[in-house]
């Protein structure tokens, strides 16, 4: 849950690429955004000098610590009753809690604004869901996922072209169609099929509508949104989900929290209460509700999805 290549301008979620899922996509949630939005005025304190930060010893005192969230569902955003939610917040409200801060705080932006908002002091933690990958790994520094995602396609019902890859989407010359600023865009073209023929638009819910209306053959995206927006059309599905090839070799993406570089102390702290929540389930409570399975849970860490 997908920025142009560089800044994470919304870059790819994987690898080396263009960001994982398209931004602002909330359901309902974009005017409660707009009304929480002023909470990004206000910068969060300067960086500590002390080795590993002392971060979150101020949070502990202020009470407090700032979310940045990009609006997407089911990872951040403010639902239509204008509560934050999402599997990142409500992770975050859990183990900020048990790190002694009892209060989270939305600041609500773009995608691609996360790395550079948490870097200029906007907002505390990136809790957006975002993926781990070599290039963010050299602007902030993140813990261990808190779920791993595969990808899938919406076809009609049938899967009439049999597409279960985008090997497929290229040897049965189907059209073609993901979200703005998806992975997935480089995944397809990465087995030969044509950026230009590609068909953007702007999320799950319009992809499902390109395929259910024939106008593309078949929309790509992660094994969750897929799964989630199907579940009433009666005339499309989503497929079984698989492991796009990246180098000739099949990649797992994985979704965490980031924090800025110099507070490996937060971080740190921060991964220790993730893993008990692994080990005991919890995790896998708090993510059910948003969509998330067994299958999503995963046992990846950040230094291996960062490269080694």
């Amino acid at each position: 849950m997908a920025p142009p290549l560089g800044n994470d301008v919304h870059t790819f979620r994987s690898g080396h690429r263009h960001s994982r899922r398209s931004v602002l996509g909330g359901l309902g949630g974009l005017a409660a955004l707009g009304a929480l939005g002023a909470a990004g005025c206000t910068r969060v304190a300067e960086a500590s000098g002390k080795k590993g930060g002392d971060l979150l010893e101020r949070l502990r005192a202020q009470g407090i610590v700032r979310l940045g969230i990009a609006g997407e569902i089911p990872f951040g955003y403010i639902d239509k009753d204008g509560h934050l939610t999402g599997e990142a917040p409500e992770l975050a409200k859990v183990i900020f809690k048990r790190l002694g801060v009892d209060k989270v705080q939305p600041v609500p932006t773009e995608f691609g604004s996360l790395i550079p908002g948490l870097n200029s002091q906007q907002f505390d933690v990136v809790a957006a869901g975002m993926y781990v990958n070599p290039d963010r790994c050299q602007q902030v520094i993140f813990a261990d996922p808190d779920y791993q995602m595969l990808d899938s396609f919406i076809v009609r019902k049938g899967n009439p072209l049999g597409l279960h890859s985008y090997k497929d989407v290229v040897a049965k010359k189907a059209k073609f169609a993901t979200g703005t600023g998806y992975a997935e865009i480089e995944y397809a073209v990465g087995a030969g099929y044509k950026q230009g023929d590609i068909l953007i638009v702007p999320d799950q819910v319009a992809g499902l509508n390109a395929v259910e209306a024939g106008r593309v053959d078949v929309f790509a995206g992660t094994a969750l949104t897929t799964r989630e927006v199907v579940k009433k059309s009666a005339k499309a599905e989503a497929t079984e989900p698989f492991a796009p090839l990246v180098k000739g070799k099949p990649h797992v993406d994985g979704g965490a929290f980031a924090f800025r570089p110099t507070e490996t102390g937060l971080r740190d702290s921060f991964n220790a209460e993730l893993h008990k929540l692994r080990q005991s389930g919890e995790l896998f409570r708090i993510l059910k509700p948003f969509g998330f399975t067994k299958a999503e849970m995963t046992d990846l860490t950040a230094k291996e999805l960062c490269g080694g």
